[in-house]
């Protein structure tokens, strides 16, 4: 019978999710992520470790607030651990006002330190950047199962990825366990705001 991500009870597991790559999986597939049935679900079928969330955060200066704020003080309160950093801002060839961040290098290092204490590695994200990272994981007995979409469009899952992980999960596999609504609990002002930073921000070092 399949357990939700392929978990086992006995198992010690943890999450890692690349933040920008999961909310961009998700939103090109019309739903957005319930953290809290996500983390429940991982409780229920194995040893959880650790569940973090990694994401670059822009902080308007003006303001002193980011979009993405809400989100992150959330998940901080409620059993993930949080792992942010500062986006650069510069500006593009058209003279558009854009944002540069990415966590790829500490969500690597924390991947790499905690394998040597789990059975079973689960990563949201569909960067092909992280395949040399799941090989050297595995090369110490840990299973790894990726998570993304081959069904959006464009695709965010790579093929490199996909192919060096243990298993690959489909997020519309498990739509119905982890997803809800775009417009579900969620304010129309501040659905605009994480739109317009997510059209303006790149995920890049």
């Amino acid at each position: 019978m399949a357990t939700f991500l392929g978990l086992r009870s006995a198992e010690k597991a943890a999450i890692f999710i690349d933040g920008a790559n999961l909310y961009k999986a998700a939103r090109n597939l019309g739903f957005d992520i319930d953290y809290k049935n996500l983390l429940r679900k991982a409780q229920d079928g194995c040893q959880l470790i650790r569940a973090s969330y990694y994401t670059a955060i822009h902080e308007d200066r003006d303001q002193d607030y980011s979009p993405l704020r809400p989100l992150v003080d959330w998940l901080d309160y409620n059993g993930y651990t949080m792992v942010t950093k500062q986006t650069r801002e510069f500006t593009d060839q058209q003279g558009r006002k854009r944002f540069k961040g990415s966590t790829d290098i500490e969500l690597v290092v924390d991947m790499l330190t905690l394998s040597d204490h789990l059975d079973h590695l689960i990563l949201f994200s569909g960067n092909g950047d992280f395949r040399r990272v799941i090989e050297a994981i595995q090369a110490k007995g840990v299973r790894v199962t990726a998570v993304s979409t081959v069904k959006s469009s464009p695709p965010m899952a790579s093929d490199e990825l996909r192919r060096q992980a243990d298993a690959f999960v489909d997020i519309v596999d498990i739509e119905d366990e982890i997803g809800r609504s775009s417009s579900q609990n969620r304010r129309r002002d501040d659905n605009e705001d994480f739109e317009e930073y997510d059209d303006d921000y790149d995920d890049v070092d």
